[in-house]
């Protein structure tokens, strides 16, 4: 069975060879587009939203109100782009980087054009000619072995059920 550590670990090596390769990468400290652009509510897996969890449980109680907060008006927007719920929205940063699901440690890094699911900003350097030697990971391979890892839920709901029963 794929554990979800040995697909990190998978994801982490792709990253870490096309950061070597190109150590101007748009992806990294400071880049938030993505968090701040997503086309839907972030689906997870139980053994995804079990290590978020850990990451949000190791907050202080003020962020873990504001994420909550956050949470609770994106569970009913109805409009899209949505912004993540956990970002740091004056620095940009992920409170929860170290624990962050399979789709925010692939994206910008493997593609899934049909989908939309790509970087604008890296694909308008990729139609320059800039990144004409990156070998982008296939996005679909990666949601074939997340569904072996069990059923996907909205982020909302893991949140709102934890809400519910702390």
């Amino acid at each position: 069975m794929i554990t979800l550590t040995r697909l990190h670990t998978d994801i982490d090596a792709r990253v870490d060879h096309i950061r070597g390769n190109h150590p101007d990468w748009l992806c990294g400290k400071g880049c938030d587009s993505c968090c701040r652009r997503l086309a839907e509510i972030p689906q997870l897996t139980e053994i995804e939203w079990n290590l978020l969890r850990e990451g949000l449980a190791a907050l202080p109680p003020e962020r873990l109100a504001e994420i909550a907060r956050e949470m609770l008006a994106l569970a009913t927007q109805p409009s899209r782009p949505v912004v993540c719920p956990l970002l740091e929205q004056t620095t940009g940063a992920c409170p929860v980087y170290a624990q962050r699901p399979v789709a925010c440690r692939s994206y910008g890094f493997y593609v899934q054009r049909d989908k939309g699911l790509y970087c604008s900003d890296i694909e308008t350097r990729v139609t320059e000619g800039a990144l004409n030697d990156v070998v982008w990971g296939n996005h679909d391979a990666i949601d074939q072995r997340l569904a072996s890892l069990g059923e996907s839920r909205p982020l909302t709901e893991w949140f709102a059920a934890w809400e519910h029963g702390r």
